[in-house]
């Protein structure tokens, strides 16, 4: 019956690790303590056959308490099993280093705790009972002088025996490598007889490369007197296969004189396989087998450190993929593990010999190039990554984009450390990404004051959200047959510490990058139409708002969900709601925004495209989406009298926006002579400076009103 102790300072740990320790064999006993205090107080009267302890717990280090065990003489050899975690390495040495047996990682697993604990077990009832036998001997001796002789051959034979029963190789030479004795269980092993070794050098069965090799350790033990610290090595069996076994050779003594030495080796092939196994999980990508971010790390400081010996060069590729998100949202994360893999396997095969690949987060991956002679070949592993992304999602059917956003730090230009080198290279990523992605960047040094406006920006952002800082402004949209004020366009403004207004152009870039404009936009929606649901309550003339779509937003959320609960919240009809999306929302994934566009369409909402004839316009790509009307972007309105191209496309916009069913609304009306001309062109509806520029809410109000009165003064 095994006797094993349990010490754990989380009794949910304590009450799972009994219950798994009693299923190792029949009638186990366990006994568990809150702490290594108890635990040593505990094993002041007690003997258990196994010890279990979590390594980082409160009053005690896991060392000190492993080492205080291992002091005590009856102690010195029960096996004692370590609780650790991946993440921390330096843990686990400490806790081999005081004389741990074996480890396992948290959370543990159940049958790999079991399997361990038999076997620890299993060893250490051998060598009790090999300690016993050895120790009955000795009794024996000590009985008679009379029978000592035969007490010395008898206790011969049974020592003889029992090491034949050890699961370890031993064996005896004298000074000149001959053999004086070999166990069973070498013999075996080397596909040898013990009658036939016994009296001949080891060089004939080991070979003359091995037996050199151990004539020259067992000179050391010879003149030293001492046992060697125990080494690894690999032994050839009889079958022709290596196998790696723990060895140690101490000295033979025959009174004051070493006669020869002893050798014993025992087979910790398996061990070191789990050992391995472990390492690499520790250090490597579970999906897709590459380095992790504690190996770059460790790559990234020897390289620094080989760099300093050497003054050489290497340079750091932070990866990210451009629309990595989409393909999880719209095929399944199944698609984008699979998309992962080939990305992985794509950078792989560009790389060189001396570079390092890792996966280091999500969708991000780093490439560490070594051994550098000059800038070409970092420009030429930049655009190798880039022109690989198209390889890697071939065999993937996608319906979104996907491609490689690249930061690029150089050591030591850079940096002189990991983070350094990792935060530069992620802000070169960001440049990448705010250029639209899809190509590479270097770290320059202004980019580091650029990241600190950011992050000021990010907290502003943040506290305008947080104090309602944030205003709309209306600019009206007028009819151009009658000269009505027929709806309004919301535009954002965010009020500033000192109560300035602050445009969208200088905060809405960032917001979308740092992921603040969706709780952002979604304020903006919700106040136009409180705001509208106000003036329709106090009589005036039902007049349609236009609201802003960011992209990101567009892309991220379920507009149709949040429309429909912000109108029901706010009570506004949604005919008067007029949600204004850039074409870039448009051309980003066709399926996705036409199913969007058509549920908003069955609320009831309007739908129109905003800056047209900035992006790819495409009025034949339009017209498979329920839009409601154009608006011709202010950059082609302001000049149209004074430039002929920009009036030919804004006529041309006009007849075919007419064609197919659509409004057209100008924008950036601010002259009368372009007035007359968007009427002659029979455009439907205006807004500009010539209007009336961006006002608060009562402002818009007022001037609606005077439109009232004098619109039934003239009746």
């Amino acid at each position: 019956m095994a006797l094993i102790l349990i010490v754990d300072d989380q009794n949910t740990n304590r009450q799972i690790y009994a219950q798994i320790a009693r299923r190792i064999e029949a009638e186990t006993e366990v006994v568990t303590c809150p702490g290594p205090i108890e635990a040593l107080e505990w094993l002041k009267g007690n003997n258990p056959d196994l010890i279990l302890t979590d390594f980082s717990m409160p009053g005690m280090h896991g060392d000190d308490f492993i080492a205080q065990i291992r002091s005590d003489k009856r102690l010195t050899d029960v096996p004692i099993i370590v609780v650790t975690v991946f993440e921390d390495r330096r843990l686990r040495l400490r806790a081999l280093d005081a004389g741990a047996t074996d480890l396992l990682i948290s959370p543990v697993d159940h049958r790999e705790f079991i399997a361990r604990a038999r076997n620890l077990l299993k060893m250490y009832r051998q060598s009790k009972v090999l300690s016993n036998r050895a120790n009955s001997l000795l009794e024996s001796l000590k009985k008679s002088e009379s029978i000592l002789a035969w007490t010395q051959r008898e206790s011969e034979s049974r020592l003889v025996n029992v090491i034949n029963t050890l699961p370890v190789m031993v064996s005896a030479t004298d000074l000149d490598g001959c053999y004086l004795f070999m166990n069973v269980n070498q013999a075996n092993y080397l596909g040898l007889k013990v009658g036939q070794v016994v009296g001949r050098h080891r060089k004939e069965f080991l070979g003359a490369q091995v037996a050199d090799r151990y004539d020259s350790i067992d000179q050391l033990v010879i003149a030293s007197k001492n046992g060697l610290r125990s080494f690894e090595e690999e032994i050839r069996g009889a079958d022709d296969i290596k196998r790696i076994f723990l060895t140690t050779k101490s000295p033979l003594v025959e009174g004051d004189r070493v006669i020869g030495v002893v050798t014993s080796s025992q087979d910790i092939t398996d061990r070191k396989a789990a050992e391995t196994h472990l390492h690499h999980l520790a250090h490597h990508d579970t999906l897709t087998g590459l380095a992790n971010r504690a190996l770059l790390r460790d790559r990234v400081e020897r390289e620094i450190g080989r760099c300093r010996r050497g003054d050489g060069r290497f340079a750091l590729h932070l990866i990210d993929l451009d629309g990595f998100k989409q393909v999880n949202d719209v095929h399944g994360h199944g698609v984008g593990d699979e998309l992962l893999i080939n990305v992985g396997e794509g950078l792989r095969s560009i790389a060189g010999e001396d570079d390092l690949v890792a996966r280091i987060g999500g969708d991000e991956f780093a490439i560490l190039q070594g051994n550098l002679s000059n800038d070409h070949q970092i420009e030429q592993m930049g655009d190798a990554i880039v022109e690989a992304m198209p390889e890697a999602i071939s065999h993937i059917k996608l319906s979104t984009q996907v491609t490689a956003s690249v930061g690029i730090s150089v050591h030591p230009e850079d940096g002189n450390s990991y983070e350094s080198l990792m935060r530069n290279a992620d802000l070169a990523m960001y440049r990448t990404k705010a250029a639209s992605g899809n190509g590479f960047s270097f770290f320059v040094s202004n980019m580091d004051a650029r990241a600190r406006e950011e992050q000021r920006l990010d907290t502003s952002l943040r506290e305008a959200l947080k104090h309602d800082r944030f205003q709309l402004l209306y600019q009206r949209q007028v009819d151009l047959k009658t000269g009505q004020i027929i709806g309004c366009e919301a535009l954002l403004r965010m009020k500033s510490v000192d109560g300035d207004l602050i445009v969208p152009g200088k905060f809405l870039p960032r917001a979308e990058r740092n992921g603040l404009i969706m709780p952002i936009n979604e304020w903006v929606i919700r106040e136009a139409c409180r705001q509208g649901a106000k003036w329709r309550e106090m009589g005036l003339p039902e007049f349609t708002i236009g609201v802003n779509l960011s992209p990101v937003q567009f892309q991220r959320q379920s507009v149709p969900l949040l429309v429909a609960r912000i109108l029901a919240e706010t009570g506004l009809p949604p005919h008067l709601l007029d949600l204004e999306l850039t074409e870039s929302i448009v051309l980003h994934d066709r399926k996705q925004v036409a199913l969007q566009l058509n549920q908003l369409h069955d609320l009831g909402v309007k739908i129109s495209i905003d800056d047209f004839g900035t992006g790819c316009s495409s009025l034949s790509y339009v017209k498979h989406f329920p839009v409601d009307r154009l608006k011709i972007d202010q950059s082609f309105v302001r000049d149209l009298t004074e430039n002929p191209s920009d009036a030919a496309i804004v006529r041309a916009t006009i007849n075919l926006g007419h064609s197919l069913g659509f409004e057209v609304i100008a924008e950036g009306v601010e002259t009368e002579d372009i007035v007359q001309y968007l009427e002659l062109e029979h455009c439907d509806k205006a807004q500009g400076y010539y209007f009336g520029k961006p006002q608060p809410a009562e402002e818009l109000e007022v001037a609606i009103r005077s439109q009232m009165a004098l619109k039934s003064a003239c009746s």
